[in-house]
C-alpha cells in the first residue's frame, strides 16, 4: 500500500488537539474521515468544512486510526472500537501513558502504536514570525515527533511515519523507540522535569516582583534572557558558566534540588506517576 493513499479515520475530531491534527490532515492527499461525539464538537468541525462520519463505520475503513481523545477516555473508546476495526489496520494513539499501563482495548491483528510532538527546539533557527509565533507546533515551526509501533512490519511502520509526519507537519525527523521509552520521556523527562522548571521558573518571577519588590518588565527581561543562556550553556555547553555562578548553581541545588531526584526515572515511580496522571489506584503488571 502507498503512503501517499492511505484512509485515516480521527477520533476526537473536533477537540483541540483532534482539531489540530484534522487541520493538518486536510492538506495532504489523505483519504479523511472525521468523527466526534460531542455536540460542541460536531459544530467545530462542520464550521471547518469538514464532513462528520459516525465512529464505527470511520473506524471499519480506516488503514489507521487517529485517536484524539482525552488518556481517560481511551479505555472506553478502545472497547468499542478497536473490536469494530479491519483486520491489518493500525490504531494511533497520541501520548503513551495510556498505551503503557495496559489500558487499551487490544487485538492480535490490530496493529498498536504512539505518536507524541517533541514541539519545536528551543534552538530552532526560525525566519518567519508564524515560526516565532508557533510555540507549539504543528502550524509553522518544524519539530521533531517521537513514536513507537509493536510491530516488525516495515509497512505499517512507514504508514504510522506518514501519518505522524502528516498530523503534526511540518516534522524533521521521527525518532522510533519503544511504548515504555516514550513513556520514561513523556511524562519523566519533559513533564515531571522540564515542565515542572518552567513552571517553577514563573514561581520565581513572582517572587522577584511581589517579594522583593523588582520592577516587573527588569525583572522578566534578565529572566527571559538568562534563561536562554543557562538553557544553551546547561544543554549545548555553548559558553562555560563562570566560576560565581558555579557557586550559586551549586546553593541553588542544595537549596532546591532533593538529593533523591533521580529517583523519578526509575520503574516504580514511573508507575506511580503514570497512575495518579490517569486517576488510577495503582497500575497493574
Amino acid at each position: 500500500m502507498s503512503t501517499e493513499s492511505i484512509t485515516v479515520a480521527v477520533i476526537g475530531a473536533g477537540g483541540k488537539m483532534g482539531m489540530r491534527v484534522s487541520d493538518n490532515l486536510a492538506r495532504t492527499s489523505h483519504t479523511v474521515l472525521y468523527s466526534e461525539n460531542s455536540p460542541a464538537g460536531q459544530e467545530r468541525v462542520r464550521d471547518a468544512g469538514r464532513q462528520l462520519t459516525d465512529s464505527p463505520e470511520a473506524v471499519a475503513e480506516a488503514d489507521i486510526v487517529v485517536l484524539a481523545v482525552p488518556d481517560l477516555a481511551l479505555g472506553p473508546v478502545t472497547a468499542d472500537l478497536v473490536p469494530r476495526m479491519k483486520s491489518g489496520s493500525i490504531v494511533l494513539t497520541l501520548d503513551p501513558a495510556a498505551a503503557y499501563a495496559g489500558l487499551l482495548t487490544t487485538r492480535d491483528d490490530v496493529v498498536q502504536a504512539v505518536a507524541h510532538p517533541c514541539h519545536p527546539s528551543i534552538f530552532l533557527e526560525r525566519t518567519t514570525k508564524e515560526q516565532w509565533a508557533d510555540t507549539f507546533g504543528g502550524i509553522a515551526a518544524p519539530q521533531d515527533a517521537i513514536a513507537a509501533i509493536e510491530s516488525d512490519d516495515p509497512a505499517k511502520k512507514a504508514i504510522v511515519e506518514a501519518t505522524v509526519r502528516a498530523i503534526y507537519a511540518p516534522v524533521i525527523d521521527v525518532h522510533w523507540v519503544t511504548v515504555k521509552q516514550l513513556a520514561q520521556l513523556e511524562p519523566t523527562l519533559v513533564e515531571t522535569i522540564a515542565c515542572m522548571i518552567g513552571a517553577l521558573l514563573n514561581d520565581a518571577l513572582h517572587e522577584a516582583v511581589h517579594t522583593m519588590g523588582v520592577p516587573e518588565a527588569a525583572a522578566r527581561s534578565i529572566l527571559y534572557g538568562h534563561t536562554q543562556v543557562a538553557l544553551a550553556n546547561g544543554l549545548r555547553g555553548d559558553n562555560p558558566f563562570s566560576d560565581a555562578c558555579l557557586i550559586a548553581m551549586e546553593y541553588g541545588r542544595r537549596s532546591i534540588v532533593r538529593d533523591d531526584w533521580k529517583k523519578v526515572f526509575q520503574d516504580d515511580e514511573l508507575d506511580r506517576n503514570l497512575a495518579a496522571m490517569l486517576r488510577l489506584e495503582r497500575i497493574e503488571r
